[in-house]
């Protein structure tokens, strides 16, 4: 007859839950899932070779603990957990913040028509409204045929609430909005409650806040359902129109945007590069050109062009390596994310 001595079962038990909660740190692959949209187009299949995607995808959640988007491991010892039940029981160990949501969402866009017009909700506006708070940023990736697209950010200066209402009602809300002309490489910052759209032509990379809340203002006569109450209660009308950022592609290290939300770096290099962790935060992977292999704690995945790769906060630091140029873009939290 076995007899149990008060205290120490349940100490066991503990011993046996924290060594399943010890993350083991390798660097996390995901596989993708796919959105397919009115909009949407096919280079993602095309450039990236992207065999399981949609005839028309609009959008592919490349890292995201979204359950509207989940992302699933396909990798190593987690292969088939999803990241957000990594997140709930790895909490800092994975994200660098004791967390049990994974904050951030990395997606690809294919826009092969223009997005609608929209906006989302900050955190001051969600949190009065209802809703998730989405910042974001995009990189272009592509820029249609010649080279060049359009991305729309913010309204021309002097439009107000009214103007802006009464232009959605009689359907020239497109000459209030602000439009930049952009190039493969160029970057944006979308806060909260800026009114915005990707042109048509554009491939992008988007790193946001988790979140699926959008307000539709203006869907180009589409005839989808909009937003209109619901998204000019949102819009921060002292928000200017952002400019356009040019990383630039030399050599080494760039900024690309930091808010409080997420910090993107570029990184071009050929060779083998050591990049510590920064403390405090995981590092996103994605390969904007060429191949890479990343490699931490005895661990190495081949990431092709298009590629994500995740790497817990609980890295020391890893390695990239490429025999040929290659870019990489990398994201850690800001300091909101908390």
């Amino acid at each position: 007859m076995m007899t149990r001595i008060a205290g120490l079962d349940g100490a066991f038990r503990g011993l046996l839950n924290f060594s399943r909660m010890k993350l083991e740190p390798y660097p996390l692959c995901f596989t993708p899932v796919y959105k397919s949209y009115v909009w949407g187009g096919s280079r993602m299949a095309a450039e990236y070779g992207r065999a399981g995607a949609p005839e028309v995808c609009a959008e592919s959640w490349e890292i995201s603990g979204h359950p509207e988007g989940m992302s699933r491991v396909k990798n190593g010892v987690y292969a088939g957990d999803t990241l957000d039940a990594l997140a709930k029981r790895l909490g800092a160990q994975l994200i660098g913040r004791p967390l049990e949501r994974f904050p951030l969402i990395f997606k690809l866009i294919d826009a092969r028509e223009q997005l609608s017009v929209q906006v989302h909700p900050s955190d001051e506006t969600a949190a009065k409204w209802g809703g998730e708070a989405k910042s974001e940023m995009w990189v272009v990736l592509g820029a249609g045929a010649n080279g060049r697209a359009t991305l729309h950010a913010g309204l021309r200066e002097g439009a107000d609430e009214a103007a802006f209402r009464a232009a959605l009602a009689d359907g020239t809300a497109p000459s209030l909005l602000a439009a930049h002309e952009v190039r493969e490489g160029d970057a944006l910052h979308i806060p909260g409650g800026l009114v915005h759209a990707i042109g048509a032509g554009c491939l992008v990379y988007e790193v946001q806040q988790s979140s699926n809340t959008t307000h539709r203002l203006y869907d180009w006569g589409r005839g989808r359902r909009v937003h209109i109450d619901e998204g000019l209660r949102v819009v921060d009308w002292n928000l200017a129109a952002p400019r356009i950022i040019h990383p630039g592609n030399g050599a080494g290290w760039r900024d690309v945007v930091r808010c409080g939300y997420f910090h993107m770096r570029q990184l071009a290099f050929e060779g083998e590069v050591r990049v510590e962790m920064p403390g405090g935060s995981f590092q996103a992977l994605f390969v904007k050109r060429g191949t890479a292999r990343v490699e931490t704690n005895g661990a190495a995945v081949e990431l092709a062009p298009g590629a994500s790769a995740l790497l817990p906060a609980c890295c020391d630091s890893f390695t990239l390596a490429a025999d040929g140029p290659a870019e990489i873009l990398a994201t850690t939290l800001g300091d909101f994310a908390c």
